[in-house]
């Protein structure tokens, strides 16, 4: 049974770094907007 307990604490504490890298990245790292242009061939459009 401690080892149940080791192994869900283990999972725990796992999940709660993955939870606070992804709350990291979503609240610190902001985007810079930019222009995006895409071409397009003639032989697309016919």
């Amino acid at each position: 049974m401690p080892s149940l307990i080791r192994f869900i604490v283990f999972c725990g504490v796992i999940a709660g770094l993955v939870y606070g890298g992804m709350f990291a990245l979503a609240n610190f790292v902001k985007p810079e907007p930019r222009e995006m242009t895409v071409r397009v061939d003639v032989d697309q459009l016919r």
